[in-house]
């Protein structure tokens, strides 16, 4: 029996039935319409910059595997054997010229073609048709402005489509200097018993959150939050697609108080207005989140990170820190502490976080708690459409317009059987 998730979700009122937050079906569903339809983040080119370099990551629920092949082309592949279906590829990432299944030895070049089987003269007495058992290709794969999106349908609109306006506001993020930005040094991975919805509609909307839950890191002067300053200026924006970004005033960067950071970002300001143009005048991006579960912060920290969703109740968290590429190696060691000292497992703000979200989704369970909905009407009535911002905006700083966007996304795809009816 499939759940009928109309109804489950309200935008317009602006509340949302906590079901969709534990029941296994709902999130059975949105494995399909959602994480096997929408573009999703993959990696950085940084992570994957010569031939033969490739990253495991996930699609939703499926494992995948990005690798750059021997022509510099970069490919996406279900990491996943066709023999038996065994994970192809274990580790998180490297270099190779090949790959070898641990279950039967079946081995792919890094343009996925099969490329040797033991015992295939013998055995398979030499009919088995190499070329139509090489790995799965994702349906599409692009990047912008160094991420690299890939989509499991075919039938998706392009990249660009899919990101609308939300390509300006990513590039206030990754293409402030020439270069654009890199990676700095590896990867945090994390589990939280929450949701994959609430994380992301955090860093998609809720600057409401800071000075209550941040509080004790706030009064200890150790992090920067500029959502709980009360600094002038700032606005929720809906580019649209689901995809949202909180933002503060345009004289606020919105950065950690550390010395080096600060002169760096007065440096190259000049350099970021001619680069942006006039909107950056008017607003900073400062937190966001790529529809459905891709999200990016330049405040306390330089950080994106993927949602992993691990069934209706658990999330793999997986944070990268990024800095412009330009940038002097003190600044880029001042960034990566800034970074591990707020947003990281042992961040202080991630860790007040974290907390949230699984208490959040654990009070879901309850049969009697889900029956009644949840409140997102902060600023019912008080948005509107900016032709200068090429968005929907919030009259006020601190809204809830982001969120009920957000889910209003949520709820066209779950109630789509295709992309033609979006």
């Amino acid at each position: 029996m499939v759940t009928d998730v109309k109804g489950l979700v309200n935008a317009e009122k602006g509340l949302v039935s906590r079901r969709i937050f534990i029941e296994e079906d709902i999130y059975g569903q949105e494995l399909e319409k959602i994480f096997a339809r929408c573009w999703l983040f993959l990696c950085h080119e940084t992570q994957v910059p010569r031939p033969g370099d490739f990253f495991t990551t996930y699609m939703g629920e499926d494992p995948v595997l990005v690798v750059r092949d021997r022509a510099g082309k970069v490919n996406a592949f279900l990491n996943i054997c066709p023999h038996r279906g065994n994970r192809l590829c274990r580790a998180d990432g490297g270099n190779t010229a090949s790959f070898t299944c641990t279950y039967h030895g079946w081995t792919f070049g890094s343009d996925g073609g099969l490329i040797g089987v033991p015992n295939l003269k013998d055995a398979y007495y030499g009919e088995l048709d190499l070329k139509r058992w090489g790995l799965i290709p994702v349906a599409q794969l692009d990047s912008y402005k160094g991420l690299i999106f890939g989509t499991f349908d075919g039938s998706a609109p392009p990249l660009l489509e899919y990101l609308g306006e939300m390509a300006w506001y990513l590039d206030a993020f990754f293409d402030r200097r020439e270069g654009g930005v890199e990676v700095l040094g590896g990867m945090h991975k994390w589990v939280v018993p929450c949701n994959w919805k609430l994380p992301a509609e955090n860093f998609a909307g809720d600057a409401y959150h800071v000075p209550w839950t941040h509080l004790a890191a706030l009064k200890s002067g150790f992090t920067n939050a500029p959502a709980a300053r009360n600094a002038p200026g700032g606005t929720m924006i809906s580019p649209g697609n689901g995809h949202c970004i909180i933002s503060v005033g345009p004289n606020d960067n919105s950065t950690s108080p550390v010395p080096e950071i600060l002169a760096y970002e007065a440096g190259i300001r000049a350099e970021v207005e001619r680069r942006l143009g006039p909107r950056i005048n008017l607003m900073t991006p400062n937190v966001g989140t790529v529809f459905p579960n891709f999200s990016i912060l330049r405040g306390s920290a330089r950080t994106f990170r993927v949602w992993q969703p691990r069934g209706p109740d658990k999330i793999e968290v997986w944070s990268w820190l990024f800095v412009d590429r330009a940038a002097p190696p003190e600044v880029k060691e001042a960034f990566r502490l800034a970074g591990i000292r707020t947003f990281s497992p042992s961040g202080t703000l991630e860790q007040d976080d974290m907390d949230n979200w699984q208490e959040c989704t654990r009070t879901a369970r309850g049969w009697v708690s889900r029956r009644y909905q949840l409140n997102m009407q902060m600023g019912l009535g008080h948005e509107r459409f900016d032709d200068r911002l090429m968005a929907w905006v919030s009259d006020y700083r601190l809204s809830e317009s982001n969120h009920r966007n957000f889910y209003r996304r949520w709820d066209q795809l779950m109630a789509a059987d295709s992309w033609s009816d979006l």
